[in-house]
């Protein structure tokens, strides 16, 4: 077969909400924001004609709700056309925000770009080359599709074919489940690349037989978005196999980060921490605005200074002074205070009271292997649970990894305990 090039994108949520935006930052942080999704959207269309790739798949949710804005609708549409005279041909399906019974304004699509309808359509990925394989699709008709939709793609004969499908696929319960399936459902169906949106972290369930893959949004919107965003530029060469490469397209990055007050000795000392803390993560940033929220840990006297009325809202607004002024900006969404009081433990294990002898024990099991086996065994039950383990990451904790879950546990034992009565 004839090489192809193409570029797998999905969830755009175009003119999207972008949580985080309070009408307290400048009118540049706003406007920014605002655009987030359509500016991730341009530079995905730029991509597109910079690499000469032969077409863009777009796998669902390109808008972010039924009742689709006409300025998303124009956007999108300004975007495709672009790619249709630079020769790079479209292919597009609907997910569970974007259905097809959505409001759409009377738009016409450019040549060169093919909408999936409500039922598993083929069209071939290029008219003049019919061998170079084909896509096969289908749209939401509605948003709520709680069937597999994977049964309609049958099975599949050609030399290579790509599966553009909004969908959760092995149950992520991070989202939810339109069109349930499996990995092992898409790959009986013959299908030698499958284009998959619906989740919004990028995931490559499969490498080969047949590739599997959620590219993630292109644009984080919300705290629980952050990290690199963007699009997979895949290659399929001569035998058909798929060859992937991430490329970031986001404008702004969401960051979390976390702040102890251990050893701040005053307020000053914790403005000038957190000014490091901001420059660090913009420096990480690639170049793009960031949006974060910072979490203040550990104890110390400061905590005493955050319990005061005002004093973190004072606190978001000193930062935002300095990092909204940069190019690129650094925007801090919140502070979060989890900080406690600080604390003598040897005198509380010297009190003789509850807390003493929880710390007692927990000292046993930190110096006790017998014990340490103990609690890595009772933990197996809970991380062979059948519905526990998908929320549980990583494997069994035993040896050092059991001990440092203690000192985690007496942490957060100690901060109920002692924290309130401090």
């Amino acid at each position: 077969m004839t090489p192809l090039r193409f570029v797998h994108t999905a969830d755009l949520h175009l003119d999207s909400p972008f949580v985080g935006l309070r009408n307290t930052a400048p009118p540049h942080v706003r406007a920014a924001l605002r655009d987030a999704t359509f500016a991730a959207y341009e530079n995905i269309i730029d991509l597109c004609i910079r690499e000469r790739v032969d077409a863009l798949l777009v796998a669902g949710d390109i808008y972010d709700g039924l009742d689709r804005s006409l300025r998303a609708q124009l956007r999108f549409g300004e975007g495709l056309k672009r790619l249709s005279a630079a020769g790079i041909r479209s292919f597009l399906c609907h997910g569970n925000h974007d259905p097809l019974d959505g409001w759409e304004a009377g738009l016409d699509l450019p040549p060169g770009c093919h909408r999936f309808g409500p039922e598993v359509g083929r069209v071939p990925f290029d008219p003049q080359d019919p061998n170079r394989g084909y896509v096969y699709g289908i749209s939401y008709p509605t948003q709520h599709v709680r069937e597999s939709l994977v049964p309609g793609f049958g099975r599949v004969e050609d030399a290579f074919s790509i599966g553009l499908l909004h969908a959760n696929v092995g149950g992520d319960p991070n989202h939810p489940a339109y069109s349930p399936c499996s990995a092992d459902d898409l790959a009986a169906t013959g299908i030698g690349y499958w284009a998959l949106g619906h989740v919004h972290t990028r995931k490559v369930l499969r490498e080969s037989g047949p590739t599997i893959v959620y590219p993630g949004n292109p644009q984080g919107r919300h705290p629980n978005e952050t990290g690199a965003r963007g699009v997979y530029l895949v290659t399929v060469d001569e035998r058909g196999r798929p060859e992937l490469e991430f490329r970031a397209v986001d404008v702004v990055r969401w960051h979390k980060a976390e702040l102890s007050i251990e050893g701040l000795r005053d307020d000053q000392a914790l403005l000038d921490a957190l000014d490091t803390l901001v420059a660090g993560e913009l420096r990480a940033a690639d170049g793009r605005h960031i949006v974060c929220r910072i979490e203040l840990t550990g104890r110390g006297e400061l905590h005493q200074s955050l319990q005061r009325p005002g004093y973190l809202t004072d606190l978001v607004e000193q930062v935002n002074a300095a990092g909204s002024g940069q190019s690129p900006f650094a925007w801090c969404e919140r502070i979060v205070d989890s900080t406690a009081p600080l604390f003598d433990r040897e005198a509380a294990v010297a009190a003789g009271d509850f807390l003493s002898e929880l710390l007692a024990i927990a000292d046993t099991a930190l110096s006790d292997p017998e014990m340490v086996a103990a609690i890595s065994e009772d933990l197996r039950g809970l991380y062979h649970h059948d519905r526990a383990k998908r929320y549980i990451k990583g494997d069994l904790p035993e040896g050092e990894a059991v001990r440092e879950l203690v000192v985690a546990a007496e942490t957060i034992a100690v901060n109920q305990l002692a924290g309130s009565a401090s």
